[in-house]
């Protein structure tokens, strides 16, 4: 991490922030052993410059993890690119390009990570939703607000692909339905193809699911799509609020047992009267979403070490 020479309110910002990181009990990760993963929506992220405390603690927060799934990168990449310096020469980021209408909202998926501790295998790709042929054209019959953005990473020897998500937003309940179960499709129709790149699945993003107990939870979940067991006793969702399950890490997992460290949400915000420690020239919980994000970052730890059952299954036949 390099913050340089940061002026005293931002040196002091930075010290309560990470008190509030270190209140998270992110274990740190251990190379080829071990591996930090967030997902992250941080609001509209781009569009209009941050201030340079808040670039700051953004790239703090993200430090704190090996692979971040950004949501809600906006166009103009400045911002990221202010991000990226801050977070040091190890650090690159893949993302997706912008869709220019209002459904798509200028909007990008991004994969930030350190390439000390994952590797970019080279898949990276928007999910098309499926096509039919109508006359001489082949068109989808429904479509995806924004596009999923899948890319492939490899740590130690575990090969792994993460999808990310931004599922729409609005008053029809049922339109975000039927676009949760068409993505649950296309996962599933992906695991099953025989030339899919790696049969470890991270699905993870904004899907906007109130709850785990909500009708969209379970179009998400319909082909057996998990939460991993570490993130099943999180007690509090990822809104600043934290009543809300917005944000979710499934899996498909070919090596379950992997996925069962530890997981949680870090909370930066904590609650309205604690601004002041960060931005002490005074703000109120609306621009602090726009300077931080309206989202908490959801993460879990994951052991990549898989030589012991790679080895069983071999002994298993």
């Amino acid at each position: 991490m390099n913050h340089g020479t940061v002026s005293k309110q931002i040196a002091a910002g930075l010290l309560a922030l990470q008190q509030r990181i270190e209140a998270a009990r992110i274990p740190s990760s251990k190379l080829d052993e071990t591996l930090n993963i967030a997902t992250w929506n941080i609001r509209e992220f781009g569009k209009k410059a941050r201030t340079e405390a808040a670039v700051h603690y953004i790239a703090e927060i993200i430090g704190q993890f090996d692979l971040v799934g950004v949501v809600e990168l906006r166009d103009n990449l400045s911002d990221l690119g202010r991000v990226l310096r801050i977070l040091g020469p190890y650090w690159r980021a893949v993302y997706s390009d912008m869709i220019p209408d209002a459904g798509g909202n200028r909007e990008r998926i991004a994969y930030v990570y350190d390439k000390r501790s994952v590797v970019f295998n080279g898949l990276a790709a928007e999910a098309n939703a499926p096509r039919k042929k109508k006359d001489l054209e082949y068109l989808p019959e429904k479509d995806f607000w924004r596009a999923p953005y899948i890319a492939s990473f490899r740590s130690g020897n575990f090969d792994f692909v993460v999808l990310t998500a931004h599922v729409r937003w609005g008053d029809s309940t049922e339109s975000r339905s039927e676009e949760l179960e068409m993505l649950a499709d296309w996962i599933e129709g992906r695991r099953q193809d025989k030339c899919n790149e790696d049969n470890d699945l991270i699905v993870m993003g904004d899907f906007n699911i109130p709850s785990r107990s909500s009708p969209l939870f379970k179009a998400i979940t319909k082909h057996g799509l998990q939460i991993p067991k570490a993130l099943l006793g999180v007690e509090h969702g990822s809104n600043l609020e934290k009543d809300k399950r917005y944000d979710q890490i499934l899996h498909h997992a070919a090596y379950p047992e992997n996925f069962t460290n530890a997981g949680g949400v870090l909370d930066f915000f904590l609650d309205e009267s604690r601004i002041a420690e960060l931005f002490p020239d005074g703000m109120t919980k609306t621009k602090f979403t726009y300077q931080m994000s309206d989202h908490l970052p959801l993460w879990i730890q994951i052991n990549t070490d898989i030589d012991g059952q790679q080895l069983q299954q071999i002994v298993q036949g």
